[in-house]
């Protein structure tokens, strides 16, 4: 029979799955939780995916547990296993808190804890980070198995884990990466999003989104950055200040709750809607918003009111952002920059939500009739499509936030389609990466390099930017004028990162730099974990990176040499960092912008101060950024290619093979 036990954090840790069953969980409605999920299994399915739940757990509770786990299955579409959800607060400890016996896996740890963290994780009840469905465990007892056996494993073996499984600890050596993640990775046959929704239910195979099953979530503050950069950059593009123009968007769950941040930060008035009150509510109790209106009316008198006093606000619309553009287009609003980061990449389960219907009666319909649902929303897009048209038409630059809105909006028959279209040129609107951070950040080698004070103190990740600031200001020295304002921006960004309260859950950083910026950081953070001035700290990316993501419709979108449906880089990268040093890898199929559209890898590797950690620094980093402007500079990109030669000027073991350009006129008269 179930029992209530009382014991400590680190003794609940190393028991793994308990023996004696917790007493059942009440269902928490004060917590933000995921929808029901699409009802896609035949009878015997339903049976395959209890038998698959239930081998976590000793025969002797089989009996107990068939109905609730079935109870489960029935209601959310999904089998979580609430019951084992631990009793101990969910947050990124100080890494000497965790049981261990390798400082690494502490690390991995607190890093786990960290992406299910209530202020972090979208779903923390379902073990969702963000994005509607990305996950890092499907249920508790992978957590629970997975967290015991980082507790207990050894320098000389590797946890291998399939799509939120743990296959078990394998003897390796202690060079060898400490965690092997995969995530999704489907016979591509079976990637599409009704076999997510079905091998999903059945217990076998999870989304990892880029970096919730990677456990290098480090809050919004990770989107924060790169939406900065791009919306500063986006102004940039039409020769304007972010002064007193507009920035109208929406989404505010999970990396999408970035925007009004960001907006803030590059200085111009942000307008984000969101269907979700409670989300809503969330974000502007954490500050990442300013101001929240829920009449169209007021919202057309605040936005005037603030461009009239050149003001730098962030105000948030709970309702349909199709409601915000077709308003502002009678109001004769004047939009700058547009664009939409709703999770289109799960466009059926809770990632958009159509116009004309509210946010509850959505999710009544989302579950309990589906084909409607579907219906709507596709109805939904194409009257958005047509709103951001009207703007354009008055001079609005939109793009497509790479969360796959132009693509499921082309699917639903939408007006976004170029009248003229060419090789990556297909839509009407840009994705951001080809127009705005890709030529000016990923070609050149710029992407999100970001860090984690396992200590857990603020005066640590002080320290941390301070070394971040000094290393950049003495590299943008010697720049080439190619990279100075990139340089620049993150230099600004650093030395605001104290100010602007970036920190949600652990005490993290992020900031875009090339290889030669990360190594360099790098260095100087291990050589001050000798001197004992600050504690162990994990390095990591997003997926979204120059070489961790092949993803035509976002990361790679600016490559036009026919190559953007290829993912050799990505695989190529996820195997290439695993023997040059890094602590743990991941390699995913879905990431920000759908099942089957993308496959993205990321890493994590852990300092310590010692003159191994040095080696593996200075091998991976190097591989993990110039992977990818090799790639890019085959594809004649111009900036790859300068930086690719860059590279090899300083490496001389660097060999790359570089492209011969044609002369257009040859070919013009084919």
């Amino acid at each position: 029979m179930p029992t209530t036990t009382h014991t400590s954090f680190k003794e609940q840790i190393l028991q793994g799955i308990p023996k004696t069953l917790p007493q059942p969980k009440a269902y928490d409605s004060s917590i933000n939780h995921a929808p029901k999920r699409k009802e896609i299994l035949s009878d015997e399915e339903k049976k395959l995916a209890l038998q698959n739940a239930l081998r976590y757990f000793e025969p002797q509770h089989h009996a107990i547990l068939v109905p609730e786990f079935k109870e489960e299955l029935e209601k959310f579409g999904r089998i979580y296993m609430y019951r084992f959800r631990p009793d101990y607060k969910m947050y990124a400890r100080p890494i000497d808190d965790y049981p261990a016996q390798s400082k690494q896996a502490a690390a991995i740890m607190l890093m786990i804890q960290n992406n299910l963290d209530y202020a972090v994780a979208q779903h923390p009840h379902e073990l969702i980070t963000y994005g509607g469905n990305g996950a890092v465990f499907s249920n508790w007892a992978q957590y629970l198995l997975t967290m015991q056996y980082l507790a207990t494993m050894t320098d000389e073996q590797t946890l291998v884990m399939y799509s939120g499984h743990p296959m078990g600890l394998f003897p390796s050596h202690k060079d060898a990466p400490r965690v092997v993640v995969t995530n999704g990775m489907m016979i591509p046959n079976y990637s599409k999003p009704d076999d997510w929704e079905k091998f999903n239910a059945l217990g076998v195979t999870q989304y990892g989104q880029m970096t919730a099953g990677s456990y290098m979530y480090i809050g919004p503050q990770g989107i924060v950055h790169g939406t900065t950069i791009t919306v500063l950059n986006g102004f940039r593009k039409i020769n304007k200040s972010p002064k007193g123009h507009i920035f109208v968007t929406s989404g505010l769950g999970g990396m999408s709750g970035a925007q009004p941040k960001a907006g803030n930060i590059a200085g111009c008035i942000t307008v984000c809607a969101e269907v979700n009150p409670k989300i809503t509510q969330i974000r502007l109790d954490q500050g990442w918003i300013d101001e929240k209106i829920t009449d169209l009316d007021k919202l057309v008198k605040r936005v005037t009111t603030a461009q009239s006093n050149k003001e730098t606000i962030s105000i948030a619309y709970l309702g349909n952002i199709v409601e915000v553009w077709e308003k502002f287009d009678e109001a004769n609003i004047h939009i700058d920059l547009g664009s939409d980061q709703t999770s289109l990449h799960n466009p059926w389960a809770g990632g958009y939500y159509p116009v004309g219907i509210s946010f509850e009666d959505a999710n009544e319909m989302m579950s309990n009739n589906p084909e409607l649902f579907k219906t709507k929303v596709q109805e939904s897009l194409c009257r958005h499509a047509d709103a951001i048209n009207k703007h354009t038409e008055k001079g609005t630059y939109f793009f497509d936030y790479g969360n796959a809105f132009l693509l499921e909006a082309s699917r639903a028959g939408a007006d976004v389609m170029s009248k003229n279209p060419t090789i990556g040129r297909e839509f009407k609107y840009p994705s951001y990466v080809q127009d705005i951070m890709g030529p000016m950040c990923f070609d050149y080698g710029f992407g999100p390099f970001r860090w984690v004070c396992t200590s857990g103190k603020p005066e640590d990740l002080a320290k941390t930017d301070a070394i971040a600031c000094e290393v950049l200001e003495d590299i943008m020295k010697n720049s080439p004028k190619e990279i100075q304002q990139q340089m620049a921006d993150n230099i600004q960004w650093i030395k605001g990162a104290q100010e602007n309260k970036l920190v949600v859950g652990s005490q993290a950083r992020i900031l875009y730099a090339d290889a030669e910026g990360r190594m360099k950081i790098a260095q100087a953070f291990n050589k001050a974990i000798a001197k004992g001035e600050i504690g162990y700290v994990v390095l990591g990316r997003d997926h979204h990176d120059v070489s961790g993501t092949d993803s035509p419709y976002r990361e790679t979108s600016n490559i036009y040499d026919g190559s953007r449906f290829t993912a050799d880089m990505a695989i190529h990268n996820v195997i290439g960092d695993s023997f040059r040093g890094a602590t743990w890898v991941s390699i995913h199929n879905g990431g920000g912008v759908g099942w089957g559209e993308v496959i993205n890898g990321g890493f994590g590797m852990v300092l310590d101060g010692t003159k191994e950690a040095k080696r593996r620094l200075q091998s991976m980093l190097f591989w993990d950024v110039n992977n990818g402007i090799s790639r890019r500079s085959w594809a004649r990109n111009e900036g790859a290619i300068f930086a690719i030669k860059r590279a090899m000027n300083v490496e001389p073991n660097l060999k790359v093979t570089l492209p011969n350009l044609v002369d257009d006129k040859l070919l013009n008269n084919l």
